[in-house]
């Protein structure tokens, strides 16, 4: 155990350098004191090191969560002027915990699997956009009134002769160091550098006086306890609800994403409890809401880490930092800050990634685009509600429109395959139409499965219809009534009906409809071979 726990050292040190810098900067996001975010890199770091099912995964907080949160605690705040931030985001925080724990409760660990990755790609591209023009003032030294995505990019090029210079150096700065660590340094932490040499520049060249924003006041020292305001509850909890699905779906996606072969198998279901008890852990002393971040755990695995031990690393460097940096971290630059988060949040971005999607299906490639649309016109917290409906949307679309083939027959063989133009040369047997339908036949796509066979009919004028069911687990009650009247109307036109290949599940069912004994055994077959051979043999 201390040879694994020692062995995680080096590695959750070097998660520290990249997770601590960032939480700083993505509770500026969130409109919080940046210790609150040291704050989700400690209790809920080490809450979800102990209880959840992932070796590698790191939970502190992430770049959409962050942006989540700007929405429902910007709102807080105006609405209450008075309203300690840290109590908002304690009374998020707590929402979102106890709602991911009911979700535990309900088993809904499966949910995670309702937001298609189109859609999640253009949701993220949608949040990196909205990122990017938040921190622009910011990197700018700029002050704009904020009225949503587009309105805010027009005042910033209103605004463009109001820049101040040192500031812009100062972000520019950032960036490079950055760029030359990530270039030429690949394994450094590349955050801690920025934000070492931001503080250096501001401690060295007095960038305060000259007009460069810095941080300020920071209430280092032992987290003080605090409660959530009940008050709060109706008005966060859409906000909250948002949140947590967002927690949940980046959490399995970057667990999933770098599970090793050894590692013990994810359990939706317990992340879903580790998450939430992160969450409602960290509320009490005013951590911002958490998850796991893919950047982050990415940086865990490459550094060599083999437990969640080095996770505990990290919470400690957090904590060590609360202690005994405060005084240092108030030197640094708001652009520094504006940098980390915009060079860490355009890889959200993923041109690449949605030029793969649009390569595959341009449908899905267009329900990505509406995703991230809507992130930037209707804000964050109304996006991921587009960004949901349009995955159930596209469940729906696809599970209601199921494939119809034509069957042929290879020359010279028993091989029966979808006819295509890639094999012009197959068969077709006179009088006979093999058609395959796919996937479960049930009341929302019946009628589109009858129109696309009775298209199928109308082409090849059969004498007999052969079913091949082998790709239909199985029949819902209305498609099953709906296959007993189109059999009737068949045979009053002279065209039988066979069926081949029923799976267990659907032949069970079609054996308690009147089907079975108008078909017989004479019209139904264990496999298309034989349903041919019957047919030829007559």
């Amino acid at each position: 155990m201390k040879r694994n726990f020692a062995a995680d050292v080096l590695p959750g040190l070097t998660t520290a350098a990249v997770v601590v810098p960032k939480a700083l900067a993505y509770a500026t996001i969130a409109q919080l004191p940046v210790q609150a975010g040291l704050f989700a890199a400690l209790v809920p770091m080490a809450i979800y090191a102990v209880l959840g099912s992932s070796r590698l995964l790191s939970v502190s907080t992430t770049t959409p969560i962050a942006i989540l949160c700007a929405t429902a605690i910007g709102e807080a705040l105006r609405a209450n002027p008075g309203l300690d931030p840290l109590t908002a985001a304690a009374t998020l925080s707590i929402l979102v915990g106890l709602m991911l724990i009911a979700a535990r409760v309900l088993r809904l660990g499966f949910v995670a699997n309702f937001i298609s990755e189109p859609v999640l790609t253009g949701f993220k591209a949608g949040v990196g956009f909205v990122i990017v023009v938040d921190q622009l003032p910011k990197l700018l030294g700029i002050h704009i009134h904020k009225d949503g995505f587009f309105r805010d990019a027009f005042e910033i090029v209103a605004k463009l002769s109001e820049i101040s210079w040192p500031t812009l150096a100062v972000a520019l700065g950032t960036l490079a160091v950055i760029l030359f660590a990530k270039r030429f340094l690949p394994k450094s932490p590349a955050p801690l550098l920025a934000v070492a040499v931001g503080i250096a520049a501001s401690a060295v060249l007095g960038l305060e006086a000259v007009g460069v924003s810095v941080v300020g006041t920071i209430h280092g020292g032992f987290p003080v306890i605090q409660l959530p305001q009940p008050s709060l509850f109706e008005a966060m909890w859409p906000a909250a609800a948002g949140i947590a699905l967002i927690s949940f779906t980046e959490s399995i996606a970057a667990a999933r994403a770098f599970v090793r072969p050894n590692d013990p198998p994810l359990d939706a279901n317990r992340e879903l409890l580790a998450l939430g008890a992160a969450n409602a852990a960290g509320a009490f002393i005013g951590a911002m809401p958490a998850g796991g971040g893919t950047s982050q755990t990415a940086v865990n695995r490459n550094a060599g880490a083999q437990t969640q031990a080095s996770s505990l690393v990290v919470a400690a460097a957090a904590f060590a930092t609360l202690l005994f940096l405060a005084p240092v971290i108030e030197l640094m630059p708001h652009a520094t800050l504006a940098a980390v988060v915009i060079a860490y949040s355009i890889g959200l971005i993923s041109l690449e990634e949605l030029a793969a999607i649009r390569r595959v299906r341009t449908m899905e490639f267009r329900w990505a685009l509406f995703a991230c649309l809507g992130v930037m016109m209707l804000g964050t917290l109304k996006g991921i509600m587009v960004a949901i409906v349009i995955s159930l949307i596209g469940l729906m679309h696809l599970a209601n429109n199921p494939r119809v083939d034509e069957i042929g027959r290879k020359p010279g063989s028993n091989v029966f395959r979808p006819r295509s133009p890639e094999h012009p040369e197959d068969e077709s047997i006179p009088g006979l139409l093999i058609a395959r339908p796919e996937g479960r036949i049930y009341f929302g796509n019946a009628e589109n499965m009858g129109h696309k066979l009775a298209a199928l009919v109308k082409k090849t004028s059969p004498r007999v219809i052969l079913l091949d069911c082998s790709a239909i687990p199985g029949f819902e009650y209305t498609s099953l009534k709906m296959l007993v009247e189109a059999e009737e109307k068949l045979r009053a036109g002279g065209v039988a009906l066979w069926l081949a290949a029923l799976n267990p599940e659907a032949l069970d069912l079609v054996q308690r409809t009147p089907l079975v004994e108008r078909l017989g055994r004479e019209r139904m077959f264990h496999t298309v071979e034989q349903a041919v051979a019957a047919y030829e043999s007559r």
